[in-house]
């Protein structure tokens, strides 16, 4: 009863001014003591549910006879205190139903207050130093201008002009690749295609290579004015009248054409193999002058290979006429030798006479020995005596004149007449031995010019282009405004520098 008394006594006006006070002004929160669950439900959801729900309840109670304190009590009857016992009881049981939901977000709520009202009760730091005023908005000024009009006029407005040349004026150029080299039978690189050319001008075979050789060919007056005469370069390239920068607009001079050739096909050269990328405004043009270079760097190759091969045969060809007037002259001298001394063999003459006097020396050194012993045992006047000298005498008259046969007794003449044979001889041999060499080599070298024979190898035949990839529209446009950027850049540096230094 007490706790019924307490409620009834002040639920009329207490609860409804506490609320109101706690709704209206914040409360500083305690954070010496935890809240528990429960009274944060309390605190936080039941009592504005309370309150708001006890407002009928006062009100019925305010129809009652008036008066405050204790007097308000005891106008009340017991069954109007029951029906505002039953009241109280359910609005409690409500809040308690409500407070899931709604005490989570009303907890939320709070905390947020929470949180600002120790904002705003924290001390302001202190300031330090004084305080700027704001910066004012920023105005055009001279230079200002001046930067934006020198840019517009020196960068802008040419990226425009040439953008809109690039994809308004510019024409669709089409490529077409060609990738050669030059190859020899033995399936090397031809690196000595001009030996023999070289070697007549006492320089090196291996200087100068095919590949340099071509390489140079087909960037020569030469290669333009032959391809022209096929091909008519002057119209081929003339097709884009509205595009006169990628296109032709020169004269009938062939350094105008041979200026455009350079712009129209690129070389690539590298360890002896030779790319071209030709460019026309058609596909079928850039791949018949792609095949028109490769037709004609072909002929080339064959008329220096010819011209190789020929150089080489007539070094060996001279060569070995030269041996063969040597062989002729050699034998030639030999024969009239001798006719004139009526000797076949001078050494085997003179073989024959030696022997002819050692044989009769033999028999002279017989007949003294024979001599010798009569004298000794036979009487002075004995016959055997006289024809052992007569046959003496008669073996040294013979020796005497087979002596006389080879010019002397002495035997000079003869060495001289073997001496001079000999050296006939010796040179018949030796123009006899390099016949054969130079024979040899004359063959060697139509072996090695048949072996050879160097060819134009095409590992890239002349393309025929799907479509333009040129001119690189994008990347010109690109190049064209860095390269504008860079000048406007120093353009200004420049300017302003010297004119900080007046």
């Amino acid at each position: 009863m007490s706790d019924t008394k307490d409620v009834t006594g002040k639920g009329q006006n207490a609860p409804l001014k506490s609320d109101d006070s706690a709704n209206d002004a914040p409360r500083r929160p305690n954070f010496s003591t935890p809240l528990t669950k429960k009274d944060d439900i309390q605190d936080e959801g039941a009592k504005p549910a309370v309150a708001e729900k006890a407002q009928p309840a006062s009100e019925g109670a305010a129809k009652g006879p008036a008066g405050p304190g204790p007097g308000a009590k005891a106008a009340l009857t017991p069954a109007q205190r029951r029906q505002q016992r039953q009241q109280r009881r359910a609005i409690l049981e409500g809040a308690e139903e409500e407070d899931t939901d709604e005490a989570m977000v009303q907890r939320q709520v709070n905390r947020r207050r929470q949180k600002a009202i120790a904002a705003a009760t924290r001390p302001a730091p202190a300031q330090q130093g004084p305080v700027r005023k704001p910066a004012s908005r920023a105005r055009l000024s001279r230079r200002h201008i001046f930067l934006a009009g020198s840019f517009c006029i020196a960068v802008l407005f040419p990226v425009i002009v040439s953008a809109w040349y690039l994809y308004a004026r510019a024409a669709d150029q089409y490529a077409s690749y060609v990738g050669f080299s030059v190859r020899s039978e033995s399936g090397a690189t031809s690196t000595e295609l001009l030996g023999g050319l070289t070697s007549l001008v006492g320089g090196s075979s291996g200087t100068t290579t095919d590949s340099d050789v071509l390489y140079k060919f087909i960037q020569s007056h030469d290669l333009v004015e032959k391809v022209d005469a096929r091909l008519n370069l002057r119209e081929i390239w003339s097709k884009a009248p509205n595009d006169p920068i990628f296109g032709f607009n020169g004269g009938n001079a062939l350094e105008d054409l041979r200026s455009e050739w350079s712009s129209k096909v690129r070389i690539y050269y590298d360890n002896g193999m030779i790319d071209l990328r030709v460019l026309a405004f058609n596909a079928q043009d850039a791949q018949a002058i792609g095949q028109a270079v490769m037709d004609e760097s072909t002929i080339l190759i064959n008329q220096l290979n010819d011209v190789a091969r020929e150089d080489g045969l007539r070094y060996a060809r001279d060569e070995l006429e030269r041996a063969g007037e040597r062989v002729k002259e050699a034998r030639q001298a030999l024969t009239a030798f001798r006719n004139r001394h009526q000797l076949v063999d001078p050494t085997a003459d003179v073989q024959g006479q030696v022997g002819v006097v050692s044989t009769l020396q033999s028999q002279l050194a017989e007949q003294l020995v024979q001599l010798g012993l009569l004298r000794a045992n036979a009487q002075p006047n004995d016959p055997r005596i006289e024809q052992s000298e007569l046959r003496i005498q008669v073996i040294r008259e013979q020796i005497a004149a087979e002596r006389l046969k080879f010019g002397s007794e002495t035997g000079e003449a003869l060495s001289e007449i073997v001496g001079q044979y000999e050296g006939l001889a010796v040179d018949r041999e030796f123009a006899e031995q390099s016949y054969v060499a130079a024979r040899a080599t004359y063959d060697n070298a139509r072996a090695e010019a048949a072996r050879q024979s160097r060819y134009l190898a095409a590992y890239v035949k002349p393309t025929l282009a799907q479509e333009p990839e040129f001119p690189q529209r994008g990347k010109l446009l690109f190049i064209i405004t860095g390269f504008l950027m860079v000048i406007w850049i120093v353009g200004i540096l420049i300017f302003y520098s010297l004119r900080d230094r007046r």
